[in-house]
């Protein structure tokens, strides 16, 4: 049985790869700073096993040092010690005939991905091959294994360090950007546990008339929305906001269909990610690679379409949820 630990080590192993990369790569200023950020958090993803099966029959570590890996990487990142070397890369000339060569080839591996994790998730889900509940995880992690095969032998290369090497430039050019998504995800599970939600239901209680179903529904999504911008992730607003408005009024109060109000709720906060700089991973790390004279081209762009898909939700969920 594949266990989901496995994918994790599998992630924590690449980046300490690309940290000895970064540590050996003298046109980077920072190399040294950039491989002790990079490899830590490779080696807190196997460590983070042993604080998290504590107890349970697995390895059993503290947690402590895993907070003191948490902080230097704070340090690390808030002080600007990464930085990024100059990738070696093929010629403009060389890129232009193998995107000539390769034609619409090119996005098969990036295909692969998606149906990999489809087959896992809806045909072995139930072979006892994944670990119970993680057959969809799993199958991206496998996905992503396999679009790596698949995409060196559509483009014939031959050495696996040039995939990788190609992954830390990406990486490096990213940035600590990478992980503000996985931070904000654990920021609204804790303002989950700190009761936020609760004190924002108790607000919501006393400005919301009773019965006022659509006034609730706009408040839930229009919550969703504002907190998605100000926290820059959904995930981190759906906790808070479905605490407060969505299960105990919309599902349980008006009795409102439960995985039309979540599935709803959930895409009006992702209407919220097109629209705030905090999002970076998704609106401002774009613009960096890309180049873009406007930081914020690409929130600007996306503002009408994340405000009028706000309307839609809610008005699809006032009408059809309940």
């Amino acid at each position: 049985m594949i266990k989901v630990e496995w994918l994790y080590w599998l992630i924590g192993l690449v980046f300490v790869v690309m940290a000895v990369q970064m540590a050996t790569d003298r046109s980077n200023p920072k190399r040294w700073t950039s491989a002790a950020f990079w490899g830590l958090l490779g080696l807190t993803f196997p460590y983070g096993t042993g604080v998290a099966t504590a107890g349970k029959g697995g390895w059993t570590l503290p947690a402590e040092p895993l907070g003191v890996a948490v902080l230097a990487l704070i340090v690390l990142a808030g002080f600007n010690f990464l930085g990024k070397g100059v990738p070696v890369t093929t010629t403009g000339e060389q890129r232009e005939a193998a995107a000539d060569r390769l034609g619409s080839k090119i996005f098969i591996p990036a295909l692969t991905i998606p149906l990999v994790a489809i087959v896992c998730a809806s045909v072995l889900d139930e072979s006892g091959l994944f670990e119970s509940g993680q057959a969809t995880l799993l199958g991206l992690g496998l996905g992503c294994v396999v679009a790596l095969v698949v995409g060196m032998l559509v483009t014939g290369e031959k050495k696996l360090s040039v995939p990788i090497h190609s992954g830390r430039s990406m990486l490096e050019a990213m940035g600590s950007a990478l992980l503000l998504p996985q931070l904000l995800a654990v920021l609204g599970s804790i303002f989950a546990a700190a009761g936020v939600g609760d004190q924002v239901g108790d607000i919501m209680d006393k400005v919301l008339p009773d019965d006022s179903k659509y006034l609730a529904v706009i408040a839930y999504c229009v919550g969703m929305f504002l907190f998605t911008v100000i926290m820059g992730n959904a995930f981190a607003a759906f906790p808070v906001m479905t605490a407060a408005i969505g299960w105990p009024v919309l599902i349980q109060q008006m009795h409102g269909n439960e995985p039309a109000v979540l599935a709803i709720g959930m895409l009006a906060g992702f209407a919220g990610t097109l629209c705030t700089p905090m999002a970076a991973n998704f609106n401002i790390v774009p613009a960096t690679l890309l180049e873009l004279k406007d930081q914020y081209g690409p929130i600007k762009a996306q503002l009408p379409t994340g405000v009028a898909l706000l309307g839609c939700c809610t008005v699809i969920m006032a009408l059809f949820a309940f």
